[in-house]
């Protein structure tokens, strides 16, 4: 679809947020730019930014990227609620500390509370309207179920004109790729408070239960501060702030037929509705069969497209 998926991504620490690396240095560049407001700070400077506290901070030598659903001009101002903003502000926000368990974390519970004040006090995102899951009893526990309901229903209440926000501050990991659509080989994960008996969330399913359900219209933004974020979203086009690109490019190993078996079931699905609509009007109904029509070419075309697509080749792992 044409939603807008702006995926910044950092690794960075800063003084006294008491925060993980990638929210810390998020919020960093945001408060300066309450401090001195810059109206024009595109993607690109919001990036180089988080990448020059990085390297102030701890020396490190990761690069800041971002991934988009479709190309996206990265010098245009940086925004994460648009201007002709016309709906409704809808954030999820997953915090987990995997308390108790060997691969304890212990800032992400603060990188929620820090992400919330300043997408309700700068934003304007209604507390009501922010969904939050953290392994502490006072909230809903990030359990893979819970996680996958929390996408569904994210996806499902939106409309058009509306900003979504989505934040995770936990573990990500990488399982063997189970369906063949992973160049090198392996799903790229995002584990859940509960991952050790009921599994790890694989890519594809964050794509099929959020990315892919997202209407049309739609303007969302996520960071996502854990490990292999930058294509934990199975987006086609990037950008890494390594002061060599200008622009977003194709991923080269990106599986388009994902997206494009996607398509062939939302039209099958379209497609069998209208089968039955044309069937309650005896056939009688132009406009319906009209549509009819036009979805059967549809489905036609999304597989001839398909088609021209070779499959991801697996790595070999190592």
């Amino acid at each position: 679809n044409d939603s807008s998926i702006e995926v910044p991504l950092a690794f960075s620490e800063v003084p006294g947020q008491n925060s993980h690396a990638c929210t810390s240095a998020f919020l960093n560049v945001m408060h300066s730019q309450e401090l001195k407001p810059d109206p024009d700070m595109t993607y690109q400077d919001v990036l180089l930014q988080m990448r020059e506290r990085l390297k102030n901070s701890g020396g490190s030598n990761q690069i800041p990227q971002l991934a988009s659903s479709r190309p996206l001009n990265i010098k245009k101002p940086f925004r994460i609620v648009p201007n002709g903003f016309s709906g409704r502000r809808r954030a999820l926000l997953i915090g987990i500390n995997y308390t108790g368990q060997p691969n304890a974390l212990n800032r992400s519970h603060n990188d929620v509370r820090n992400i919330r004040k300043y997408i309700h006090k700068i934003l304007g995102f209604e507390k009501e309207d922010i969904k939050v899951l953290m392994d502490d009893p006072k909230y809903e526990s990030p359990t893979r179920a819970n996680i996958l309901n929390a996408f569904r229903t994210l996806a499902s209440e939106c409309t058009p004109g509306d900003v979504v926000f989505f934040h995770f501050s936990g573990h990500g990991g990488k399982l063997e790729d189970d369906d063949g659509d992973e160049a090198d080989g392996f799903d790229e994960t995002m584990l859940p408070v509960d991952h050790k008996t009921k599994g790890q969330i694989r890519d594809d399913e964050i794509y099929a239960t959020l990315v892919g359900p997202i209407p049309k219209g739609v303007t969302m933004t996520c960071i996502l501060d854990c490990s292999h974020s930058g294509s934990l979203l199975d987006l086609p086009f990037e950008f890494k702030a390594d002061g060599k690109m200008n622009f977003t490019m194709p991923k080269a190993d990106f599986d388009y037929k994902k997206w494009l078996s996607q398509a062939k079931d939302v039209a099958g699905k379209a497609t069998k509705m209208a089968t039955a609509a044309n069937t309650a009007t005896g056939g009688k109904n132009q406009f319906v069969k009209n549509i009819l029509n036009w979805l059967k070419k549809l489905q036609k075309t999304i597989g001839q497209i398909t088609g021209v697509f070779k499959p991801a080749k697996p790595g070999k792992p190592g």
